[in-house]
């Protein structure tokens, strides 16, 4: 090695054995407390290094001791972490950002895909909705009622019909101006049901079959003292089918759909019929009534009192 590069590394040499002294007096503070009380010790403290030094075989020079001594006084070789600041958040967040920068960027992303799920498909999936609703309501609903009249109007054989109809699509209306779509809906429905009911055919017939009555007498419990008289019946569409109708049971006031129910007749009506079942087990004289197309009753082909029962 040159002269030159020995004596360029010289500096360096000292700087790292300064250095090293400085962290032996870091490392042994009560040595330090002791010994840096007061400024006249320090030739004791530079004596007491040299020893420490000695023993683990390296020798330093006195002009090396007193520096790091001086060093460790004025904090130099020391370390001191800048104090809180933007800067340094900004720093370490950059520095850890492995850590945290996966769960941000994916909740980030959540973020993005709610957002633009809320604000760009269900708000105007919403908005389309009631859009659609308030057309409906307004147009569509009333639209139907007209419709379900004139077919109604067409059809029917008897005014009563038309008077129902027109009472059911005036109030349907209200509703829909009201914006009360059930009330629209319910006249509707009604609507429907009235033509239906224009359209039905079928034959009123005494139940003549093994293990059903064919008729029965009640006892009114208004008036104990008087007999009520029911023939069974069922309704035949021109297929052959029984229907099931709403009937209206006239001892509890409520309306329910069966396939058989009592019609109240006169005794003679009543006696009639048992007669003639009687005779041979079969009903002959079976027709009670037919419902034809365009009419809203049975017109009815024996006398009637104008009551049904459900159950018996």
């Amino acid at each position: 090695m040159s002269d030159a590069s020995a004596k360029a590394a010289a500096p360096l040499d000292e700087v790292m054995l300064a250095m090293d002294v400085v962290d032996t007096l870091r490392h042994r503070q009560d040595l330090v407390t002791r010994e840096l009380d007061g400024a006249a010790r320090e030739a004791q403290l530079i004596e007491r290094l040299r020893s420490v030094y000695h023993q683990q075989g390296i020798e330093v020079p006195d002009h090396i001791l007193k520096e790091g001594v001086s060093a460790l006084a004025e904090s130099r070789f020391t370390y001191v972490p800048p104090g809180p600041s933007l800067g340094r958040t900004l720093a370490r967040l950059y520095v850890g950002r492995r850590q945290w920068g996966r769960p941000v960027l994916l909740a980030l992303v959540a973020l993005a895909a709610l957002g633009i799920g809320y604000f760009g498909v269900w708000q105007p999936y919403q908005r389309g909705q009631a859009e659609q609703a308030r057309i409906e309501l307004s147009e569509g609903l009333p639209a139907q009622m007209d419709a379900l009249y004139q077919t109604i109007y067409d059809e029917t054989k008897v005014q009563q019909a038309v008077t129902d109809a027109e009472a059911l699509v005036s109030r349907g209306k209200a509703f829909a101006a009201e914006g009360n779509r059930a009330g629209a809906e319910d006249a509707v429905a009604r609507l429907t049901a009235l033509r239906d009911q224009l359209r039905q055919q079928y034959a009123l017939r005494v139940v003549n079959r093994e293990g059903v009555q064919s008729g029965f007498w009640t006892f009114p419990e208004v008036n104990t003292d008087a007999t009520n008289y029911y023939v069974v019946v069922e309704a035949i569409d021109p297929d052959g089918e029984a229907l099931s109708l709403p009937i209206l049971n006239e001892e509890n006031g409520e309306t329910e759909t069966v396939s058989m129910w009592g019609v109240r007749v006169p005794e003679s009506v009543y006696n009639a019929v048992a007669a003639d079942k009687q005779d041979d087990g079969i009903i002959q004289a079976n027709l009670v009534g037919r419902k034809s197309d365009g009419f809203l009753d049975v017109q009815y082909a024996v006398p009637v009192l104008g009551g049904a029962v459900t159950r018996w």
